[in-house]
């Protein structure tokens, strides 16, 4: 459950975000301070019809043009693993020819069956999950030796195509940092609106308050770049070169 301090925290990015502007009260269920500034509710995202939460997805992708991103819809989750398929044959390993894969243990990741999909390319999945001290060294360098990093995320955020991945079990950011490929695989309606949206689901939605923000709470917005030599754009200095982000729409 969040602690009074993460609540505190979510609730001054709150007013931050809405402005002096809004001027409405504080709702007797939320949890945070009801002394506390001012409040806005976003839209209610469970209510939102498919053609809405398609624009969102339009959204995303008009904002992954700027930050490099490259984002695929596909109608069910078989086609995305038939993309994924593609990219990994088509893609090559920035150091070497050795070619596996990293990838989460989560149940959207899972229900690609990857293993199957990827064995006629003689492309390796490994899921690391770390049952014993012994293994964490072995499953270390096996994401290490990866070029493609595989992750579901728990949300992306239209007004910026920025994913939002939490840090749990078998579903370690290591696998989205180190591959020089990042792949992320979401629903449809894991998409938001905006960083506002965000905060509210975290600091009410059951399910979210109940985990809390885990170890980690990583934002992506595109792969690593940097321009601090000669004002160079580089992509893949400190993290992934390529990040593709794969939506499955239902239809």
């Amino acid at each position: 459950m969040a602690s009074a301090d993460q609540r505190a925290f979510l609730h001054n990015l709150r007013r931050a975000l809405t402005g002096n502007a809004v001027n409405a009260p504080v709702p007797a269920g939320d949890p945070v301070d009801r002394q506390a500034g001012i409040y806005q509710r976003p839209t209610r995202v469970e209510s939102r019809g498919r053609e809405e939460r398609l624009s969102l997805l339009d959204q995303v992708i008009e904002e992954s043009g700027p930050i490099n991103l490259k984002v695929t819809a596909h109608k069910d989750i078989q086609s995305v693993a038939m993309g994924i398929r593609r990219l990994a044959v088509e893609s090559q390993p920035e150091w070497g020819d050795k070619k596996q894969v990293a990838a989460w243990n989560h149940p959207l990741i899972k229900a690609l069956n990857l293993p199957e999909v990827l064995k006629e390319t003689g492309i390796p999945v490994e899921f690391p999950i770390q049952t014993h001290a012994g293994d964490r060294e072995k499953q270390r360098q096996w994401i290490f030796d990866a070029y493609i990093g595989i992750t579901s995320a728990d949300f992306c955020l239209a007004d910026s195509a920025t994913l939002v991945l939490k840090t749990r079990a078998g579903q370690d950011r290591s696998v989205s940092l180190v591959p020089s490929i990042h792949v992320a695989v979401i629903r449809l309606e894991q998409i938001l609106g905006s960083l506002k949206e965000l905060y509210f689901i975290l600091d009410n939605d059951p399910e979210q308050v109940q985990e809390g923000l885990t170890p980690c709470l990583t934002f992506i917005t595109g792969p690593s770049k940097t321009a601090d030599i000669e004002a160079t754009m580089v992509h893949g200095a400190h993290g992934p070169r390529e990040v593709h982000l794969f939506v499955a729409t239902g239809e």
